[in-house]
């Protein structure tokens, strides 16, 4: 399992009929390796490492939600364990699951708040190492009282529990399961530059493939005379040993378990033996050897204009008394940094009786920003703009029908439903300079192609490799890669990733917070103010950080130190304890100094290009001046930070 990670219940109580199986509460169980790596009890893995949501909510009197799941191979669903958490008022109520037009199970729900249960799937049919199933909920109220439309059935902590025995794979093609909670990858003590770029790029189309089923990524150094890692891999993990050789290849080792995969191959040849894993090419890679040819790599270049179904969302709907819907507008997906946004919403509602009229409101973070009346058509054909200052990485468009009148007891002349199509349009302009800016605007300002600046130092492949997989977790579309030298990356206008983990020598760029070994620390434009403003420590803290810096119409991300190699170390390792981490920081740096959490600096917010953005800049504080002043005194280490705030997170 992953470090760290998410376990399993597996305890069972008894069985009602065929259709009811209550779990007990009996603490989670980790299935154990069979000889060679292998699973040999059936293993029982919670939704969140399946990629899925662990709360499954069902609204109303009758709720669905469909559910994809993947299965790896040699295993089959057998039960979706869960703890029900039953809405007020609720007399009787039925889940039901369905595989098309077949039903699986039927199972009542219980009276009693947050009882376990489980939920048979057998039966169910396998589609390319995945299960598809539809549950639906049947709730009827307590004689004289409502469902409350806030208040659904919600099944909560659930766990999916496999039956069987995962198969190791035989082929290269089978090498990635649908399930992968590790990769470690190899490379020799001493890197090479085609070594250390074969590793990024698998690492980033890895973490891509399984999106939200977070994959612990690793690298790590052979050692001298060693071709393989000793011992068996662990279950849903996967070794991958990348090295320069004279023959171009990726073969499964022999033996027990599952295998290790080696890419070997000349410099010119190593990367496109890498590629081949994420490539549609690989389905076709029947056998425990292959090699392939060129694979070309070409960054996808993002258009003004796209949809709703590109940018991952088919279409949304809901149905309720008061219908409401959001759209996630993904600058990851417009693959570039983007502002002036606006959605050309497309859709429709049900039309309302006489007796109720309504509205439709147009929203940002609880913030109007566009709202009309309904009529008799029910046709949604709207223009909305999102303005500069409320754009995120992410920003959720949230469009609600509002209604009023008599609606009857009990809501009668229910259901409401809204629709916006995937069709819809999304226009966008590329921002100059990203909006919002700093770490927000990652890695959507790294895209198409970022430059990658490291020695050959397995150390710098390693931090590399922690700092694209945290932003890669960010994005679902591959970022792509290319390593160079520091000095390289620094002369090329590309958007770049810079690591120089002992201090940072180079005047080319401006950190917005820099700092030596004698303990004095200078901040760039403080206050909105064009200039630098110093800070003399005494005694001397040495500290890591990661910065960003927009630079000759580029974004660049440091990570470096003022001497202090392994606080940059500490700081990548607290970044990759949590995957949620790195989505949540803002600001232009991260700082971390010994035995402290780690602090975010914000310098004067950038100059952007429209009124929306300008009136923007009035109103966020710079990390000094008057008021708008925050000092942070560590008192471990004795020394101060300006900075606008401080992360809430705990290492």
């Amino acid at each position: 399992m992953k470090p760290g990670g998410r376990g399993a219940f597996r305890a069972v109580a008894g069985v009602i009929g065929t259709a009811l199986v209550v779990a007990t509460s009996a603490p989670p169980a980790v299935a154990e390796p069979a000889e060679g790596g292998l699973v040999a009890d059936a293993p029982i893995l919670s939704l969140a490492d399946l990629g899925s949501d662990t709360t499954i909510p069902f609204y109303g009197a009758q709720g669905v939600t469909s559910m994809t799941l993947p299965v790896p191979s040699g295993l089959v669903p057998a039960f979706l364990d869960v703890v029900v958490e039953v809405p007020v008022n609720l007399a009787t109520g039925t889940l039901t699951v369905m595989q098309e037009d077949r039903t699986l199970a039927r199972v009542p729900l219980p009276n009693a708040d947050r009882v376990p249960l489980s939920i048979p799937l057998t039966g169910a049919v396998i589609v390319d190492n995945a299960v598809t199933v539809t549950l639906r909920s049947f709730l009827v109220p307590t004689d004289g009282y409502c469902l409350e439309p806030s208040n659904p059935l919600r099944l909560v902590n659930a766990y999916l529990r496999y039956q069987g025995s995962e198969i190791a794979p035989q082929t290269i093609a089978e090498f990635l399961p649908p399930v992968l909670q590790q990769l470690n990858m190899y490379v020799p003590a001493q890197p090479t530059r085609a070594e250390s770029d074969a590793v990024l790029r698998l690492a980033t189309a890895v973490v891509a493939r399984y999106g939200q089923q977070d994959t612990a990524v690793t690298v790590n150094a052979l050692p001298d005379g060693q071709g393989v890692p000793a011992g068996p891999a662990s279950p849903f993990e996967r070794r991958v040993v990348i090295r320069e050789g004279p023959d171009a290849a990726l073969r499964l080792t022999e033996g027990p378990g599952v295998p290790t995969l080696l890419i070997d191959g000349p410099a010119a040849e190593l990367m496109n033996q890498a590629r081949l894993l994420s490539s549609d090419i690989g389905r076709l890679a029947l056998s425990s050897k292959a090699v392939v040819g060129a694979l070309h790599s070409s960054p996808q270049l993002p258009a003004d204009v796209t949809t709703l179904r590109d940018l991952g969302q088919p279409g949304v709907n809901a149905t309720a008394l008061s219908p409401q819907v959001n759209i996630a507008l993904d600058q990851t997906r417009l693959g570039r940094a983007a502002h002036e946004v606006r959605v050309h919403l497309q859709g429709s509602y049900t039309p309302l009786p006489p007796s109720v009229g309504g509205q439709l409101v147009a929203s940002i973070g609880g913030e109007t920003v566009d709202r009309w009346q309904v009529d008799n058509a029910g046709v949604i054909d709207r223009w909305v703009t999102v303005p500069d200052r409320l754009l995120q990485r992410y920003t959720n468009l949230g469009v609600a029908l509002n209604i009023t009148g008599d609606v009857g007891e009990c809501g009668q002349f229910q259901p409401v439903t809204l629709t916006i199509d995937g069709g819809s349009p999304v226009e966008s302009v590329r921002a100059d300079p990203p909006v919002p800016g700093g770490f927000q605007s990652l890695p959507q300002a790294l895209m198409p192609r970022v430059n990658i600046g490291i020695s050959e130092d397995f150390d710098d492949t390693r931090r590399a490799v922690s700092i694209l997989v945290g932003l890669q977790r960010l994005s679902s579309s591959p970022i792509d890669t290319a390593v160079m030298t520091v000095e390289d990356a620094i002369n090329s206008s590309n958007p770049a990733v810079l690591i120089d983990a002992a201090d940072w020598t180079y005047d080319q760029l401006r950190l917005p917070v820099a700092g030596n070994s004698d303990g004095e620390i200078s901040v760039q434009d403080v206050g909105g103010n064009a200039g630098v403003t110093t800070l003399q420590l005494d005694p001397g803290v040495g500290f890591g950080s990661l910065q960003t810096i927009y630079d000759g119409g580029r974004t660049v991300l440091v990570a470096t130190s003022n001497g202090a190699a392994p606080q940059l170390d500490e700081l990548l390792s607290w970044l990759d304890a949590d995957p949620r981490r790195w989505s949540r920081l803002s600001g232009d740096a991260l700082i971390s100094a010994p035995l402290r959490p780690p602090v975010t600096v914000v310098t004067s917010a950038p100059e952007h290009s429209d009124a929306a953005a300008a009136e923007q800049k009035q109103v966020i504080p710079t990390v000094l001046a008057g008021s708008a002043v925050a000092a942070l005194v560590v008192l471990g280490g004795g020394w101060m930070l300006l900075r606008r705030r401080r992360t809430r997170d705990s290492p």
